[in-house]
């Protein structure tokens, strides 16, 4: 029972990770410069949220008229739903509302909706959400947030962390678009890398390098205090389907002779030729800027080549229709991964197969 609690209370920790305006703002913006109507008569929905402290409700509501949006819907779960049981922080917004009852507060959740100019100062913004409590907990896989879900246009979140496959096949059932938060190593999951490969979903905007700062509520794991507020850097990643410019920026790369005279790797200098995988009838890049431009071939590269990823200079293919004989299993994630994607017997981190688009 005691390890059970600590299981708990760790995967509820993890979650509490608050999303920093700015990250918000950049990311939305490389959407809005690619289109600047996609959010336009659009109803956005923000599920997972914490709406009086959130900034994904704060920048949606502040740039509800500038977006175009119809309405915006932010959902919160109960404090009783919440596994970690930090102090209860209300605002006055709440307290001071008609309908705020103490014990609801507990174990419902609650809805924000904005839709129009509700305090006659001519504009619609923060100041005109209006709320209730929900009839559940507002938990994202309750028939009332799905309702929600499914009345929506485009759904951006930073989910649980710990309910990541959960909520993204939730969100995928939907069918609607999205931008959301999710750890790098999610693309190697067999629920989510086949809609890479099938350039259903991609990279957000943000590159990943160097992972994202978040506020965090765990006091016990702090990376900085920024202003007295304790952040926490995590190798997370935005995904969406909403299109934006960077995808579509081919990589510039150098000849397979010219890296392997003048590569800044010594995985490839003054090597006679890229490795092959044992397993795989592929050649092993191991880094994505050492992809060689005249090569034709099948090449397995990190995951981080995702971030890279122009659908018009490559195509991705799947491990499975490369392997050098029926001994190799099966992988139902299409990807290279564990003990069958040794090179001379050593074994390879997760690796993608791409293959140079034909001009």
């Amino acid at each position: 029972m005691a390890n059970e609690t600590l299981s708990k209370a760790k995967v509820a920790k993890n979650d509490e990770f608050y999303t920093q305006y700015h990250d918000i703002e950049r990311e939305v913006e490389a959407y809005l410069e690619y289109n600047p109507d996609v959010f336009r008569d659009k109803t956005v929905l923000l599920p997972c949220d914490d709406p009086e402290w959130s900034n994904f409700t704060r920048y949606f509501a502040q740039n509800f008229e500038r977006l175009g949006l119809k309405k915006l819907i932010s959902t919160s779960y109960a404090y009783e739903s919440k596994k970690y049981k930090g102090p209860i922080q209300l605002t006055l917004f709440e307290t001071d509302a008609p309908q705020f009852d103490a014990g609801k507060t507990q174990t419902h959740g609650k809805i924000f909706v904005l839709t129009h100019n509700t305090n006659g100062n001519g504009r619609v913004d923060i100041e005109d959400l209006q709320w209730q409590y929900l009839e559940g907990d507002g938990d994202f896989r309750s028939k009332e947030v799905t309702r929600l879900r499914d009345e929506a246009d485009i759904i951006v979140t930073n989910p649980p962390f710990s309910l990541f496959r959960e909520f993204f096949a939730w969100l995928i059932d939907s069918n609607k678009g999205f931008v959301m938060i999710a750890n790098k190593n999610c693309v190697t999951y067999k629920e989510v890398f086949p809609f890479f490969k099938e350039n259903k979903i991609w990279s957000g905007k943000r590159e990943w390098a160097g992972g994202m700062w978040f506020e965090t509520k765990n006091a016990d794991d702090v990376d900085r205090v920024d202003n007295g507020v304790n952040m926490k850097n995590i190798p997370s990643i935005w995904l969406t389907n909403l299109d934006h410019g960077r995808r579509h920026q081919p990589l510039q790369l150098m000849t397979m002779a010219d890296n392997l005279k003048y590569s800044k790797h010594k995985e490839i200098k003054g090597k006679a030729g890229y490795d092959h995988y044992d397993n795989y009838d592929a050649i092993e890049v191991p880094y994505t800027d050492a992809i060689p431009s005249d090569y034709d071939g099948v090449m397995g590269v990190p995951i981080s080549f995702l971030d890279k990823y122009c659908p018009e200079q490559f195509e991705i293919l799947s491990a499975n229709d490369y392997r050098k004989n029926e001994k190799v299993p099966f992988k139902s994630h299409g990807l290279i991964k564990d003990k069958d994607g040794s090179i001379n017997g050593k074994p390879k981190y997760a690796r993608i197969l791409i293959r140079k688009k034909k001009n």
